[in-house]
């Protein structure tokens, strides 16, 4: 908030094509270059609307006729449900598994893209990112949902060609972009499929709002297609240059794991929560789901919080479990983490009585 209230005059109210905002988009460019170190020929991409907005965008421009996808939770399904209505691509190939798990897709022949999440935000459940052994060498593309995890996670960008997000997570903002850091691959997979949609031979209408390669062009001069919220982009270049001068990504990532570190190592200790996910190797260390035993009720739990200013702990909605769901992204301080777990313990007691 002092970011914002003491933000160049200059920034807020202009237009986004004018240099103070250009000068903004180039220095998050720059930072995530430096963040993520990207490797040569890599791009960092914006447009609005938020990651949900690329599953589209990525279905126009990216897949030309087949994707293979890992799902294990409500975010990798809803990727793969975009593809399936869209006219002009094939059936897509869904590798699942029950949510509190994770599952990669498989070399599956035919498939131009595979497409999983880094981190499941509904569950808690994270991936580590590889290319499914095959893929690369068969042509395919690799695209990566980093929603909840760009920031807070390891990842080796190089075994990506799109890995996207929004900034509401471990970049400190609030959404309604999504950027992508994209490979020379997905670049040139984007130009022939709407160089092909433009001469009207392959059945496909790309809006000029779902264009890969409209906002790779608008990218490359510092700005979106359309006008961005203004203070986003101001709170996030605020939180990437804290983040690079602490440490960067193994900065944040190491921040992140004691956090959660602290929380699963509660839950296992307590007698009345556990992690949802049981697999120690498929735990997310930036969202933390734990099961609340059923002699207590979650909701209660998560009102009793909120009543003394400790808020947002409350489950995924669509998974309708006794759950409490906590964020441990970087901005959250370890210590605070800790004095949660007192905070949850007291509230049990309280609701025991």
């Amino acid at each position: 908030m002092d970011v914002l209230f003491h933000a160049n005059p200059s920034i807020l109210g202009t237009s986004h094509r004018q240099a103070p905002v250009r000068d903004v988009v180039a220095s998050i460019k720059d930072g995530l270059s430096d963040f993520f170190s990207l490797p040569d020929g890599y791009e960092v991409v914006f447009g609005n609307g938020g990651a949900s907005a690329f599953w589209d965008v990525a279905c126009s421009c990216l897949i030309e006729d087949t994707a293979a996808y890992g799902v294990f939770g409500e975010f990798g399904g809803k990727f793969a449900t975009e593809a399936k209505i869209a006219p002009f691509l094939s059936e897509p190939v869904v590798f699942d598994s029950p949510y509190g798990t994770t599952r990669l897709p498989e070399l599956t022949p035919d498939a131009d893209v595979y497409a999983w999440p880094h981190n499941e935000t509904s569950t808690g459940a994270a991936t580590h990112i590889e290319r499914i052994p095959g893929s690369k060498e068969a042509g395919a593309l690799t695209l990566i949902d980093g929603t909840s995890a760009a920031g807070g996670l390891p990842v080796d960008i190089s075994q990506t060609d799109a890995y996207y997000f929004s900034p509401q997570k471990a970049f400190g903002s609030d959404g309604g972009l999504w950027i992508a850091i994209v490979s020379p691959a997905a670049i040139e997979r984007a130009e022939k499929i709407e160089k092909d949609a433009a001469s009207g031979n392959s059945g496909r209408w790309i809006p000029t709002f779902l264009s890969f390669g409209t906002a790779l062009r608008n990218s490359r001069k510092n700005q979106t297609y359309n006008t961005p919220a203004i203070a986003t982009l101001v709170l996030m270049n605020e939180q990437i240059d804290w983040l690079n001068r602490n440490g960067g990504l193994d900065w944040s990532t190491k921040r992140c794991e004691k956090s959660a570190a602290t929380l699963y190592t509660w839950a296992e200790s307590s007698d009345f929560a556990t992690p949802f996910v049981t697999n120690p190797d498929d735990r997310s260390n930036v969202v933390v789901s734990l099961d609340i035993d059923d002699s207590l009720v979650a909701s209660d739990i998560v009102a009793g919080l909120r009543e003394n200013g400790i808020v947002d702990t409350f489950a995924y909605r669509k998974l309708n479990r006794n759950q409490l769901r906590i964020g441990v992204f970087p901005s959250v301080e370890p210590e605070d983490v800790r004095a949660l777990t007192v905070c949850i313990d007291e509230t049990v007691a309280q609701l025991r009585k």
